[in-house]
């Protein structure tokens, strides 16, 4: 265990498009999956905090939604969560998915507010899935978001291999400041164990259903608690729909995609609790439901 006098602390806020990888670069520095990945964009709801503790340092990383256009009071709700994670942070890392074709008009919107909301010394560029990309086309891209907003470093890097991660790792170490560990070293995040379970499921319908389910899903963890049994977890959870005609589609013939889901999302549940999983899934129709207050109570972190 480090001392207290020569500890650091601090948070670094990871922000960015949809889909630009950064609940998988969160998921890489923290080194255990605390947030859920899907191709399906808007897939982050709400800030997940990880707790990377690395040498001296214990560094909160604050996945955040994907800026978008939002349309709905819930999705307004996800964009002010990821402008407010850059309150108090001391790293604000902007990543960009450098596979896709780089949209200057649609990056300079979220450059701007970075320019208003951060100072150079405290944000960094990183450009993600380098792996799929040639070198000049990195190198061009570099060129323009720095010439647009300058950056204290620039970090080219593929967070689903891994590669370049470390190096994030050791320049956030280095720019943290002293500070006291308020988390165990084995703490991995500050996500409530049944918001996190509601997550899991929720990456399993997205990977069953993607084709055949729109954006308009979540699900809500009913019951988290020790089994009857002495045994294990007990977890009940509802997936919410907003169109009735989708139930059908989560249920599948004679109940078989619910149940395909639940045993995915239950044997990852084992993997991550560490113990024996009940997991019971219901399907439940809500009107309208991300228009109203209660959508934003779930999603609380």
């Amino acid at each position: 265990m480090i001392d207290k006098q020569d500890q650091k602390f601090g948070a670094v806020a990871l922000i960015g498009a949809t889909n630009a990888g950064k609940s998988t670069l969160t998921n890489a520095m923290v080194g255990e999956k605390i947030a859920i990945t899907s191709h399906k964009v808007q897939t982050t709801r709400f800030q997940i905090r990880g707790i990377l503790t690395h040498e001296n340092a214990q560094i909160v990383l604050i996945d955040t939604p994907g800026f978008f256009k939002p349309r709905r009071k819930f999705d307004r709700s996800m964009i002010t969560a990821a402008w407010d994670a850059l309150e108090d942070v001391d790293i604000a890392a902007f990543l960009i998915d450098v596979s896709k074709p780089y949209d200057e008009q649609k990056q300079s919107h979220y450059l701007d507010k970075i320019i208003q909301m951060t100072e150079e010394e405290n944000r960094i560029l990183i450009l993600n899935k380098v792996d799929e990309t040639p070198k000049k086309r990195l190198l061009e891209i570099a060129a323009k978001v720095n010439e647009k907003c300058a950056f204290d470093q620039t970090f080219m890097v593929s967070a689903l291999k891994g590669t370049g991660v470390s190096d994030i790792i050791d320049y956030c170490v280095k720019k943290m400041p002293d500070g006291e560990w308020p988390y165990d070293v084995d703490d991995l995040t500050t996500v409530p164990s049944r918001l996190l379970a509601a997550e899991i499921t929720r990456e399993k319908v997205y990977a069953r259903l993607h084709q055949e389910l729109p954006y308009k899903i979540a699900v809500e963890t009913e019951d988290f608690k020790p089994a009857d049994n002495g045994k294990g977890l007990a977890i009940s959870q509802i997936i919410i729909i907003e169109d009735k005609k989708h139930k059908s589609i989560v249920l599948g013939k004679q109940g078989q995609t619910l149940k395909s889901i639940g045993s995915q999302s239950r044997a990852e549940l084992m993997d991550i609790f560490q113990c024996p999983v009940h997991l019971q899934l219901y399907v439940q129709h809500r009107e309208n439901w991300m228009d109203k207050d209660e959508a934003f109570t779930v999603f609380e972190s």
